[in-house]
């Protein structure tokens, strides 16, 4: 029982971390773009980038790594349709985020660029957030439609 309580706090630790740092990047990197402010968006898209190293990306490990051992844990089959479910949900959010972190890391570069050189961000770090945005609702929506399957479980799927 021990064994399960700590997987299964593991399991919604990472997913909230996940979420979380999700949306308070979507949120700051918002934030900063609408000041217009060269330092600002900087400073945000350097934290952003460590965000994702320091919280995603451990979170986004932690998820699967604890599910495998929920499902050991609990005896449940791989086939089990909520597990396929939340697989699949968070195997889209996983699609849908990978390109994201690259534009992250050229909107990056783009705006360290643009305050070294003392100008605005230029019209392609916009471009490149207008497809972040576009890239992240669907990651997020992925991810929130997998947590409530794990929630849900036989209500949800089956």
């Amino acid at each position: 029982m021990y064994t399960y309580l700590v997987l299964k706090t593991l399991h919604i630790f990472g997913a909230m971390l996940f979420l979380g740092t999700g949306f308070g990047s979507a949120w700051y990197r918002l934030r900063a773009d609408f000041s217009d402010d060269a330092r600002i968006i900087t400073w945000v898209q350097q934290e952003i980038v460590r965000a994702d190293w320091y919280f995603t990306v451990p979170a986004g490990l932690i998820m699967p790594l604890t599910g495998v051992g929920l499902i050991h844990t609990l005896h449940l089959g791989w086939t089990t349709p909520w597990i396929v479910a939340g697989f699949l949900g968070y195997c889209t959010a996983g699609i849908f985020w990978l390109p994201a972190v690259w534009l992250q890391i050229r909107m990056r570069k783009l705006a360290e660029e643009a305050l070294a050189g003392g100008t605005k961000v230029p019209t392609e770090f916009h471009r490149y957030a207008r497809w972040w945005a576009a890239l992240g609702v669907p990651s997020f929506g992925a991810s929130v439609f997998t947590v409530w399957v794990m929630v849900a479980k036989h209500v949800a799927i089956g």
